[in-house]
């Protein structure tokens, strides 16, 4: 099971509450939301908004700064090999890109699907240099081809070890 909560050096990954998602379903901004957040992407992420789920999207926050959204696109199912996965997906404001909070945000849900045995996988435009630099740092190395959108499909190879460690 994934924390509601989970930490980092600098950020934390808190899931959204059921007001929140709403809220960014509407393009409403909070007190502590940068003044660009919600994006777009959020917004198409809160309709896989489900309370309660600790694979639903997340905030990305520095301080009392909510910068961006990282989570899940559902909770994990068996790929083909029968090996739990799960699809994630980031974004950040403009302001705070290039400073390695995406990588940090990452790694952070990265070591909880570690401990859960459970594989990941992203999509990314191939035009999105910057995300596929997040994915290579985050080890992020199966190219799986492309989807129906032309985006990349890559996966994070899972050892036999977390497999082992699933719980």
């Amino acid at each position: 099971m994934i924390p509601e909560v989970v930490t980092s050096e600098r950020l934390r990954l808190p899931i959204w509450t059921p007001e929140e998602a709403a809220d960014i379903r509407e393009g409403r901004r909070r007190e502590g939301w940068h003044r660009d957040y919600p994006r777009p992407d959020d917004r198409d992420a809160a309709t896989l908004y489900r309370a309660g789920d600790p694979w639903a999207p997340r905030h990305i926050v520095r301080g009392t700064t909510t910068l961006g959204s990282v989570g899940f696109f559902g909770p994990p199912e068996p790929a083909a090999d029968g090996v739990p996965e799960v699809e994630v997906g980031y974004g950040l404001v403009e302001e705070a890109r290039g400073w390695g909070f995406a990588t940090e945000a990452l790694r952070a849900l990265l070591a909880e699907t570690d401990r859960a045995g459970v594989r990941v996988r992203a999509s990314v435009e191939p035009a999105n240099s910057a995300s596929i630099r997040v994915l290579a740092k985050c080890g992020f190395t199966e190219l799986r081809g492309s989807n129906e959108d032309g985006e990349l499909v890559m996966a994070r190879p899972i050892s036999l070890s977390d497999v082992g460690r699933r719980g």
